[in-house]
C-alpha cells in the first residue's frame, strides 16, 4: 500500500510538473500570444497591432476561442499573454467572480450591439408574441435589456441596478414580446427562426452581418468598449508597455480610420477621440 501510494504521489508530481511546463511553454518574452473571440478583433490584432510589434522585435500569435469564458481563463493560467474580446463591464465582473488577477491595459475601438432581423424592416413592426433572442451572460443580458429600454420596447424595474438586470426585472413589455437569452455566439444563427436578435458586434461581423443592416445600433458607454487585458503581474513588463505604445501610435490610427476597413465604423474610445481633437488643433501632436 505504501509503495502504491508513493507511486501515485510520484506520478502526480510528474504530471503537475509536465502541466506547468506545458502551460508556460510559450513564455518567450519576444512572443506575444493574443486570445480573441470570433469576429473582427483577431483581424485588428493582425492588421493594426502586430505589424508595429513585429518592428519592435516581437512574434505575434493570434489564438481564437469560441466563447467569452475561455480567453480570460487562458490568460490567467498563462496559456496566452494578452486578450482582446471583452468590454470593461464584463471584464470587471468576470475577474471578480472568478478571482482572477488580470489588468486592463487600454481601450480600443469597438463594434456595438445591434438589433438584427430577417423578417422585419423596422422596430415599429414588432408585435405581440414576436421572439427576440439576446445574450445570456449576466453582463450582456443586462446590457441588452438596457438597449431594449432605450428603444422604448420595455422598461426595467426602478429599484433594480440596471447593470445587473435580468428578464425577471422587466417591469413593462407593452408589445408583448418574448425574450429568449442564449449563448452570445449562437445568436446570429437564430435569425432564421425568430423575429429579431440582439447581437454583439464581434459575433455579428463573424456571422457576415453588416453593422449598417441593424434595425438599431446601440451607442456605447465607455465601459462597454473593448479592452486589451494582461495578467496583473505582467502589466508593467516591456511587452505590455509596447502594446499600449503601438495602440496609441499613428500607424494603429491609420488602420482604424481607413475607410476601406471595417474598423472605421467602430465607436472609438474617449482617449482616441480626444487625441484626434488634439491632433486637429496641433498638427505636430502624435497619438
Amino acid at each position: 500500500m505504501g509503495l502504491r501510494h508513493s507511486f501515485r504521489a510520484a506520478t502526480g508530481a510528474l504530471l503537475l510538473a509536465c502541466g506547468l511546463q506545458l502551460a508556460h511553454a510559450g513564455s518567450d518574452p519576444h512572443t506575444i500570444v493574443f486570445g480573441v473571440a470570433p469576429g473582427p478583433y483577431g483581424d485588428m490584432v493582425k492588421q493594426a497591432i502586430a505589424p508595429s510589434l513585429k518592428e519592435k522585435g516581437y512574434k505575434v500569435v493570434v489564438r481564437e476561442f469560441s466563447d467569452y469564458v475561455q480567453p480570460n481563463m487562458a490568460l490567467a493560467n498563462g496559456s496566452i499573454d494578452a486578450n482582446l474580446f471583452q468590454h470593461s463591464l464584463y471584464f470587471e465582473k468576470f475577474t471578480a467572480d472568478k478571482g482572477l488577477k488580470l489588468t486592463k491595459l487600454i481601450t480600443v475601438p469597438t463594434a456595438g450591439m445591434g438589433l438584427y432581423s430577417r423578417k422585419i424592416k423596422s422596430v415599429d413592426e414588432l408585435k405581440k408574441g414576436d421572439i427576440i433572442t439576446l445574450s445570456n451572460d449576466p453582463t450582456n443580458l443586462a446590457r441588452g435589456l438596457r438597449f431594449l429600454q432605450s428603444l422604448g420596447l420595455i422598461t426595467i424595474k426602478e429599484n433594480i441596478d440596471p447593470t445587473k438586470a435580468s428578464e425577471r426585472d422587466i417591469a413593462s413589455n407593452p408589445k408583448g414580446l418574448v425574450f429568449k437569452p442564449l449563448e452570445a455566439a449562437q445568436l446570429p444563427r437564430t435569425l432564421d427562426g425568430v423575429t429579431a436578435s440582439l447581437v454583439n458586434g464581434n459575433f455579428a461581423i463573424a456571422a457576415g452581418l453588416k453593422l449598417s443592416t441593424a434595425l438599431k445600433q446601440e451607442q456605447l458607454d465607455e465601459n462597454l468598449k473593448n479592452i486589451i487585458a494582461v495578467r496583473t503581474e505582467d502589466a508593467d513588463k516591456p511587452f505590455a508597455n509596447d502594446i499600449v505604445t503601438v495602440v496609441k501610435s499613428p500607424a494603429y490610427a491609420a488602420v482604424i480610420n481607413d475607410p476601406k476597413n471595417i474598423y472605421n465604423a467602430f465607436q472609438q474610445p474617449d482617449w482616441m477621440t480626444a487625441a484626434k481633437k488634439g491632433f486637429a488643433a496641433c498638427p505636430r501632436f502624435v497619438y
